[in-house]
């Protein structure tokens, strides 16, 4: 398992618009957030889409960048997106490479797990939590913060 402090596996996908997405052309420019979900169109994979959607000033703040990855092909991530009016970036990963790049791998179903990743490429915050999708934004916006109070500060 990945842990804190950590560099962030970069890697290659296609967003739900076809074009090839590479993580660390944005780590380096904003705090990243990625978060893996299982499947669009479920009642908690809505649930936390729509969590960082209505968040999405907030997170602005931070200069934050949003980007949630399930399985589902990128078709699927374009009508999802539509459908609830997402501002984000959403990812497929048909094979499950990435969720196994960031060891995030489940029995059943594939795990909800959110990680934060700085301007460094280094995970800040790592959020594990299958029946609280909700939350994932939340523990989200309290680590960006947190990277904006260091810059701020100095001590990044």
């Amino acid at each position: 398992m990945l842990k804190v402090g950590e560099p962030a596996p970069d890697f290659e996908a296609y967003d739900q618009d076809g074009k090839k997405f590479k993580l660390s052309d944005h780590f380096k420019r904003n705090p990243v957030v990625l978060y893996f979900y299982p499947k669009d169109e479920t009642p908690g994979c809505t649930a936390e889409a729509c969590a960082f959607r209505d968040n999405w000033e907030r997170l602005q703040q931070f200069g934050t960048e949003v980007f949630g990855i399930s399985s589902d092909s990128v078709d699927k991530h374009r009508k999802f997106r539509e459908h609830h009016s997402l501002p984000f970036t959403l990812l497929s990963d048909p094979g499950a490479a990435i969720r196994k790049l960031y060891d995030v791998k489940g029995m059943l179903i594939p795990p909800r797990v959110t990680f934060v990743i700085d301007r460094s490429g280094r995970i800040r915050h790592i959020y594990n939590s299958q029946l609280n999708p909700k939350n994932h934004v939340e523990e989200a916006l309290e680590s960006v913060k947190k990277i904006a109070e260091e810059k701020e500060s100095g001590s990044t």
